[in-house]
């Protein structure tokens, strides 16, 4: 039984530091609904140091309380029994993607990074909705610095044109664009981390391919009118120069870059480390897209084709813009590991 001082909030709030009172400002734009997600974050609010433990605990109830679910199961043929598993079941998932969500919410508290709190409109005169602080120099320091050089060729990919003016200079862009951008962002974070994971252990190991750098890009330039959040080009990795630097050096002063690493993969393999392993993580990317951008106001006309006319348009800096991208992978890679995590401890990805 939860207690019942862990019912009231849904929002996951922490106390500024260095504030007194009952000032408490959020963290996460999404908010709980289970009342395991309520307990986690308030356990992260208050005793943040206590929140592994918590976790691991909550996974061992779910996995204890699975395991009775399916002995039931099997010893009934009853339809009322099958129909109560799966209401029980879609608890136990709602309850695991809000485990996940606070394991992702811990790693930015852990690095002190502020999340950015849902879009709304402001009472700047310019319509300026991203009022958030610039926490570029920490977002950079939660990725290595291969893979967040990748991420450099993401945000020059997908901002194009904008990254060569001023970074207070304001844009407009609809709110559908920003979401399907923060989301593609997410999902570019969660498939960089994953491979990064692979080279970074192929390198300690001495086992990376040797002729890997040799390897020629399998993907075209980039076409500027056809930007990242597109579908059909979440995974674009442009060729380089040979002397641009960066990347790893091993002893023998031989140059190793996750980039030329990933163009080394097979297409088969990469189409495997881009795809979300979970429809909890999946339903994890909408929900933190819609609490920052809301639901997509899309209507489907009568000969088929969408209306977005009712899309609204924001205004902001290319830094704010930017800061979204970083915090969409870093969010993105964050789901990756506590995906991983829960995994060890309770197993629900399917094979």
């Amino acid at each position: 039984m939860v207690p019942d001082k862990y019912r009231g909030g849904r929002c996951l709030t922490m106390r500024a530091l260095g504030e007194s009172g009952d000032n408490l400002s959020p963290i996460a734009p999404v908010e709980f609904e289970s009342p395991v997600g309520q307990l986690l974050a308030q356990i992260l609010r208050t005793h943040p140091h206590l929140l592994p433990a918590a976790v691991d605990q909550q996974l061992d109830n779910l996995q204890s309380d699975k395991n009775d679910q399916t002995e039931e199961t099997l010893q009934s043929h009853d339809l009322l029994y099958k129909r109560i598993a799966e209401v029980k079941e879609k608890e136990r998932q709602k309850t695991l993607e809000e485990i996940i969500y606070c394991l992702i919410v811990q790693k930015f508290v852990d690095n002190e990074i502020s999340m950015i709190p849902k879009v709304t409109e402001t009472s700047d005169p310019t319509g300026r909705v991203d009022f958030w602080p610039n926490q570029e120099q920490k977002l950079e320091f939660v990725h290595s610095p291969e893979a967040f050089e990748m991420i450099q060729s993401h945000l020059s990919l997908v901002l194009g044109d904008r990254m060569v003016g001023p970074l207070s200079t304001i844009v407009q862009i609809s709110k559908i664009k920003l979401g399907k951008l923060y989301a593609a962002s997410i999902m570019y974070g969660y498939f960089l981390r994953r491979v990064d994971q692979r080279f970074q252990l192929e390198r300690t190991m001495k086992t990376l391919p040797e002729d890997f750098t040799k390897s020629q890009a399998r993907f075209e330039d980039p076409n500027p009118g056809k930007q990242l959040w597109d579908p059909d080009s979440l995974i674009r990795i442009p060729p380089h120069d040979d002397d641009d630097g960066g990347g790893y050096e091993d002893a023998e002063g031989k140059q190793y870059r996750l980039r030329s690493y990933v163009m080394y993969l097979d297409s088969e393999t990469l189409q495997r480390y881009a795809t979300i392993r979970s429809k909890e993580a999946i339903s994890l990317i909408e929900k933190q897209t819609q609490a920052l951008f809301g639901r997509p106001d899309i209507q489907i006309l009568d000969d088929g084709s969408l209306d977005t006319s009712n899309d609204e348009v924001v205004s902001l800096t290319f830094s704010g813009l930017t800061m979204l991208v970083l915090e969409a992978v870093a969010f993105g890679s964050f789901l990756w590991d506590a995906e991983s995590y829960v995994e060890s401890k309770y197993h629900f990805l399917k094979s």
